[in-house]
């Protein structure tokens, strides 16, 4: 009876859980490339590319430097930094280029292409960037509207020079913490990096993590200037990153197919990741002010003008010795030097 009783339950036990997780996967909504290709995203996907930035960037001293005046509780600090951030994904969807990787929108950049801007009163409008006027305190307001867009803007106008409206500007890029690790930032940056070689075009980002400025210089970005926002209490740097094109590099090895997987872990991969520093579109030449991390009407115009911050932290990067040969030489063939690691 024993016997039976035991042969009867083994022919109708369930499916291991191996063949369970693996059929539930084969039988996912999510489309299976999504995994490890890099691809754009519109106005429709803005709400979950801001939370990864969001989250990415909830600790970066830039981040907390537009939240924390005017407010005090966590949570509403909270609520306005993804605020901050939809009204970002949604400018960049509207006139700028997002692009992301990964089955849940891991890893997030936005770019502002050459020649491009966020001053449009449509584009303003409809990201709701004029919110901002509203939402951020009086000391926030200054912060924002009076320091950092002026800043930031006349600092890439004198950087660049002449180039000032033939680069791509990278105003945020970021990782989920828990998605760290596993090559998504790497993929963003080298696919872009990729186009602006094929178009002979320089790059450009502002930094406000030390450790992501050696990440970015792996990729031949180089700190150009070193800037200071010093409305709070400690100044908050950000270092200006120019990386000039190589015609040449986007067929090497080391840029020929973008990989998910190859990433280190540094400084950022183990926070919240971001880009160089929270970013946002610069203002054209015909505003009056800039805008970072996401671009706003100003108080006194119905035009707005956005500045960027990219390299805030999160990179991806992984230490060599859990990296296979190819992908250590990959590191010294795509441009100066290994030194940039930060937790996109």
């Amino acid at each position: 009876m024993e016997i039976t009783m035991s042969s009867c339950s083994h022919s109708h036990s369930s499916p291991k859980p191996a063949a369970l997780v693996e059929q539930m996967i084969k039988r996912s909504l999510v489309p299976p490339k999504w995994k490890d290709s890099v691809r754009a995203i519109g106005l429709s996907e803005h709400r979950e590319a801001a939370l990864t930035l969001a989250h990415a960037f909830a600790a970066d001293d830039y981040a907390q430097y537009l939240v924390d005046p005017g407010l005090s509780a966590v949570e509403d600090k909270w609520k306005l930094h993804v605020d901050i951030m939809k009204h970002a994904v949604a400018a960049h969807c509207i006139n700028g280029l997002v692009t992301t990787i990964g089955p849940d929108y891991d890893s997030v950049a936005l770019w502002l292409p050459p020649g491009k801007d966020l001053d449009s009163w449509w584009t303003v409008f409809r990201s709701g960037l004029w919110r901002l006027n509203f939402q951020l305190s009086k000391e926030g307001k200054k912060r924002y509207y009076d320091e950092i867009l002026p800043l930031l803007h006349d600092t890439k106008a004198s950087v660049l020079g002449g180039r000032d409206h033939d680069a791509w500007y990278l105003v945020y890029l970021g990782t989920k913490p828990n998605s760290q690790g596993r090559g998504y930032a790497r993929s963003l940056l080298e696919d872009m990096i990729r186009r602006a070689d094929r178009e002979n075009r320089p790059m450009y980002l502002e930094s406000s993590s030390p450790s992501n400025n050696i990440y970015y210089a792996k990729f031949g970005f180089v700190v150009k200037k070193e800037i200071y926002l010093q409305r709070g209490p400690q100044p908050v740097r950000l270092s200006i990153m120019v990386r000039d094109p190589e015609p040449a590099s986007f067929e090497s090895p080391a840029l020929a197919t973008p990989t998910a997987t190859t990433k280190a872990s540094s400084p950022v991969d183990q926070q919240p990741c971001c880009t160089s520093s929270p970013c946002s579109s610069l203002p054209s030449s015909k505003s009056t002010s800039t805008m970072t991390m996401t671009t706003t009407m100003s108080a006194n115009s119905a035009s707005s003008s956005s500045s960027s911050l990219s390299s805030l932290g999160a990179v991806d990067d992984r230490p060599d010795e859990t990296r296979t040969k190819e992908e250590r030489n990959g590191d010294h063939v795509m441009i100066v030097g290994e030194i940039k690691d930060v937790g996109l």
